[in-house]
């Protein structure tokens, strides 16, 4: 077996569902779950349509670097949205099955471990498929607490950086000033960096979309996105997650090397969800009318929590981080003993780093059950912050 396997912890929903284990809910009350980032709103009729509608393409095998037309599409979309120059839709984009695994994939094919030093930088708290690619391609984590900037940290050995903007769990958006230091920090080190943006279109004023890493590239004179790539879906944007869709785009020189890795990794994208991407890519009404909904989701609950658990509107993405000033395990729960809701404790979410671990007395929402089981849930915590 391969001895980097033991260096990877339980995922958080393997620990919630052990520290839940033997408790039962309040039965006075329906079960609620708030802890997984799934999106719930219905999926586009134009993407269902496209993908049903393109199921002759079963019978063929599809190639790793995607259709032209799928390129095309996400490259126009790239230009639309961030105000991009030409983006070379054969060489700058690549479609992949949704960034989760790209996201670890590509650490496989950019980290070289035969120093025995190589470090891979992450946010902290953090998507843990950062730690476990880091890991397994023979790299250590290193971490960002909040309230650190960039400079910071120890740059040397470091190999790639993890950034995530929209974040998770924060829904904190790096500013410009953000990634003029990262990309200056990355041109006197020589570090890859992998932008995850997968909550790039929840944001809560259409006047003023989240920043990309491109676009900062772009704003910064950063012809070609050297030593830059990201990574986005269709999984929140257009509440696809089944279909697995999502692409990277940025340096051509590091997507020609994730393409050959990716060849023999055996991840290519099948035909009918190609079609159902490139609909979905192509539209942005759909997209629009998701973000209303997840406004008005954070404009009906924040009212009703206690400032104690200090909520507040992100920036981008749709989760609540709120402080529990106790153990969060503990409050996870009670909670869930006490009031039938799941929320994910923020320790299961971080690593001890820097002396502490920034999770904790913290617990993550994801918005992203029906607005008013959404109500119901908030009534609820508000009730038990209140007990406690």
């Amino acid at each position: 077996m391969n001895p980097r396997l033991a260096k990877l912890q339980p995922y958080p929903f393997e620990r919630l569902r052990k520290l839940l284990a033997g408790t039962a809910p309040n039965p006075s009350y329906s079960a609620i779950d708030l802890s997984i980032g799934e999106p719930k709103h219905p999926t586009p009729e134009l993407v269902t349509a496209a993908l049903t509608g393109a199921l002759d393409g079963l019978a063929t095998y599809p190639a790793t670097a995607g259709t032209p037309a799928l390129k095309e599409a996400i490259a126009a979309w790239l230009q639309k949205r961030y105000g991009l120059p030409a983006i070379d839709a054969a060489a700058q984009v690549l479609p992949v099955n949704g960034s989760r695994e790209a996201l670890f994939a590509f650490a496989q094919t950019v980290i070289d471990p035969s120093s025995g030093r190589a470090q891979v930088v992450s946010p902290n708290p953090f998507y843990q498929i950062y730690e476990g690619a880091a890991l397994l391609a023979g790299a250590t984590p290193q971490f960002l607490n909040p309230g650190m900037r960039f400079d910071d940290l120890d740059w040397r050995d470091v190999q790639l950086v993890y950034t995530c903007s929209p974040a998770n769990p924060t829904g904190r958006v790096l500013r410009l000033d953000d990634w003029q230091l990262l990309f200056e920090l990355s041109d006197r080190h020589g570090f890859v960096i992998a932008s995850d943006e997968c909550y790039s279109e929840i944001y809560f004023d259409e006047a003023q979309p989240a920043l990309g890493a491109l676009r900062a590239a772009h704003k910064l004179g950063r012809d070609g996105f050297p030593r830059l790539v990201v990574f986005s879906s269709l999984s929140k944007r257009s509440n696809a997650p089944g279909m697995r869709s999502g692409f990277v785009a940025g340096d051509a020189a590091l997507l020609k090397s994730f393409l050959l890795y990716r060849t023999y990794h055996g991840s290519a994208m099948s035909l009918p969800v190609q079609q159902a991407s490139i609909a979905a890519w192509r539209d942005e009404k759909h997209v629009r009318a998701n973000r209303a909904l997840y406004a008005d989701k954070f404009r009906a609950v924040l009212p009703l929590l206690p400032a104690a658990l200090g909520a507040y509107l992100p920036d981008g993405g749709f989760y609540l981080w709120l402080r529990t000033e106790g153990d969060d395990a503990d409050f996870a729960r009670e909670l869930y003993r006490e009031y039938n809701v799941k929320v994910i404790p923020g320790s299961y979410l971080a690593r001890e780093a820097h002396g502490e671990n920034p999770g904790r007395r913290h617990v993550r929402i994801a918005l992203v059950a029906p607005r008013e089981e959404c109500v119901d849930a908030a009534g609820r915590i508000a009730a038990f912050a209140r007990g406690r």
